[in-house]
């Protein structure tokens, strides 16, 4: 079946930008498609450093014929309301309709016949519309498009447009530019245009053009050619998904080679000379593996075939690199002349945010906080509020200011050469982490106390002056500082009374459900054991991980499962009799009123029950406190079967509605199983 080949040629195209535009005209192109009524076999984008492509599969030369039946007034009806529908149907008169007939009688029906247009024609159409609609993340205007009303609007100038379907040019013209069906290859490396008309020959001749179209073939064949560099000198690549995208962004037909630096630099921290080479030059680093540390190697990766092999273009890159590697060096031993704790007065002279004083406030409260949290993680305090102190302090060197990726990693390269005990060291590094959800969390006594300190301090201090996440705006990352806390919290068993400022506790349920949840936990389960017995929200997140486990595994058994159902019963009829009135409490029952022996059996387990639930959760030995509420199966059972709650008699009556509520009473001291679902 045909095939629609698309090409927009433009100038660079910024790397970031590219997979999103190639999705983006995918889904646009495929979606018109559909509308139109084609069912396509497949439809791909690509992108690249200066042009993005499609093709569609399997369309066909023209739309299918449209038979459209609709449904009109009855015969007889307003004359209004034939107008109405005769005009929706696009018909003259009823003469141009059917008559039929249901149980009601005579009504009219319009059969709507369309025939389908060429496919060419069609795309001639909306092609042009996507492009003029496209939504790039920053773009520029460029040539002159009078039928929008101004300029179009492309990432850089756009040159050319190749549009073929069916081995011929689909026509339009938009900003100025004609489609037509030819292309350019690489910028250096080709001469002439490239004519195609279908996507076999101009992929193949993109490709002896020096082009390759597919940006993961690029990637792959930079990060196979950058292994293979590095084993031939016994070294390894150090991975960098993202620098491997971008790369294979930035040049159409890679080039990867290998080069070295002077080894003085290695007396550079490894994360200092990896900033360097990714930041500044988007050189892969290279490690030894038998050090296990940075070799005085990269890789780099050109966008053309040099004649010499690239020795030229080593040099070069090796002399751009010695300088930035020189001015790492100038800033790093530059920052070691001074100690980080003369450095925490300068925190006073940086804003943290308005309202909440400077970033020097902030390291005093966090070292405070870091001292209070600290006997709860087994750490000194002493040293927890020292580490809490220097924990921003590099903030103001050098090497943090040129690259704030740094930060905490220098400080305690920092601390270390300064003589700082080593935990205090680790805290400044780890006091930023979990970063994200792959990120291990602190584990080291003094590193959880300041981490969470600086987290809370975080979240209460946005709090109280009502700088809270909203929908999906969150631009101070304060989700992402709740759930760092749990995962500190839950990861290490750290047993720590939360701040309940405000909803701030809320907050932190709403984290923790998503947190549960993400590790396929039922939201009803997490919502059973989130509150205590009167209702209050737990602020010991490692409490409330205990009882959601011994409940899951309870429900998982007959006993749990008919429980939860016994439970669901109680709660129907207890919620029924309150609507009515008051309804007695727990502390009515009556034994001299208990006259069935299915309900004085009731009475006598949850007297057996009680003591042993209070016993176990005062123990939190949650797993006994199920078992002491499974004893209540059997006698529960029977009371249902046998027992008529809603007596006549009214003493009858109120008795057992109190039973039902000192059973209630008892599980709920458990979870809240009226959370349950299903």
């Amino acid at each position: 079946m045909p095939e629609l080949i698309l090409e927009l040629f433009s100038e660079e195209i910024p790397a970031r930008m590219q997979a999103r535009a190639a999705a983006d005209l995918e889904r646009a192109v495929n979606q018109r498609l559909l509308d139109a009524g084609f069912l396509p076999e497949g439809v791909k984008a690509f992108a690249g450093p200066r042009r993005l492509a499609l093709v569609a599969v399997g369309l066909p030369a023209r739309q299918p014929d449209l038979k459209e039946e609709k449904k009109g007034p009855r015969v007889g009806a307003p004359e209004k309301a034939v107008e109405g529908f005769l005009k929706s149907a696009g018909l003259a008169s009823l003469d141009d309709c059917e008559t039929r007939e249901d149980k009601k009688g005579a009504y009219y029906v319009a059969v709507v016949e369309r025939k389908g247009r060429p496919t060419a024609e069609l795309l001639g159409e909306f092609i042009p519309e996507i492009i003029r609609g496209f939504a790039w993340p920053k773009s520029m205007r460029w040539g002159a498009a009078p039928e929008t009303g101004g300029e179009l609007r492309w990432v850089r100038p756009l040159r050319r447009i190749l549009c073929c379907f069916d081995g011929e040019v689909v026509p339009f013209e938009i900003g100025g530019i004609a489609a037509g069906d030819v292309t350019e290859g690489h910028r250096t490396m080709s001469e002439g245009l490239i004519q195609s008309r279908s996507f076999d020959t101009y992929a193949e001749r993109l490709e002896a053009a020096k082009v390759m179209l597919d940006a993961e073939a690029r990637a792959e064949l930079i990060a196979r050619e950058a292994r293979t560099l590095c084993e031939a000198q016994g070294l390894e690549i150090v991975e960098d998904k993202g620098l491997l995208q971008e790369l294979a962004g930035l040049a159409e037909w890679p080039s990867p080679m290998i080069g070295a630096f002077d080894a003085k630099f290695l007396s550079l921290p490894d994360e200092a000379l990896i900033a360097s080479m990714r930041g500044h030059q988007k050189y892969f680093s290279v490690r030894d593996p038998r050090t296990g540390r940075l070799a005085n190697r990269f890789v780099c990766v050109a966008n053309i075939v040099a004649p010499d092999g690239g020795a030229a273009m080593r040099a070069g890159y090796e002399r751009v690199l010695t300088a930035r590697l020189s001015d790492a060096r100038y800033l790093y031993e530059n920052d070691l002349k001074r100690p980080l704790e003369g450095r925490v007065s300068d925190l006073d002279g940086m804003t943290f945010f308005e309202g909440l004083g400077s970033t020097g406030d902030k390291a005093r409260r966090v070292a405070a906080l870091a001292r209070e949290i600290a006997p709860s993680v087994g750490a000194d305090p002493d040293t927890a509020e020292r580490a809490g102190l220097l924990a921003k302090a590099d903030l103001t060197t050098g090497m943090v200011y040129e690259f704030p990726e740094l930060q905490g990693v220098m400080g305690r390269y920092y601390a270390t050469a300064q003589g700082e005990p080593q935990q205090i060291a680790d805290a400044i590094r780890d006091h930023y982490r979990p970063v994200g959800q792959d990120d291990d969390v602190p584990s080291a006594p003094v590193s959880v106390s300041v981490a969470l300190a600086d987290k809370i301090d975080t979240l209460t201090a946005f709090w109280s002056i009502g700088k809270k996440p909203t929908g999906s705006s969150d631009p101070f990352a304060l989700r992402r500082a709740a759930l760092g806390v749990i995962r500190i919290v839950l990861e290490n068993g750290v047993r720590l009374p939360l701040p309940d400022e405000g909803d701030l506790l809320d907050f932190f349920h709403d984290r923790l459900k998503v947190y549960f949840r993400d590790k396929g936990r039922r939201h009803d389960h997490i919502d059973a054991v989130l509150h205590d017995a009167d209702g209050n929200p737990v602020d010991d997140f490692v409490l409330i991980a205990s009882k959601l486990d011994a409940l899951e595994a309870f429900l998982k058994t007959a006993e749990g499962a008919d429980l939860a159902a016994a439970y669901k019963r109680a709660g129907n009829i207890l919620k029924a009799e309150t609507k009515k009135g008051d309804a007695p409490s727990a502390g009515d029952v009556v034994d001299g009123a208990l006259v069935e022996d299915a309900e004085r059996a009731l009475v006598a387990a949850l007297g057996r029950a009680e003591p042993e639930v209070t016993a176990a959760m005062a123990a939190e030995d949650f797993t006994r406190a199920m078992a002491g509420l499974a004893a209540l199966r059997a006698p529960l059972d029977a009371f249902f079967e046998t027992v008529t709650v809603n007596a006549d008699d009214p003493a009858l009556r109120s008795n057992r509605l109190a039973i039902l509520q000192r059973f209630v009473a008892a599980t709920v001291r458990v979870a809240d199983f009226s959370k349950l679902q299903g």
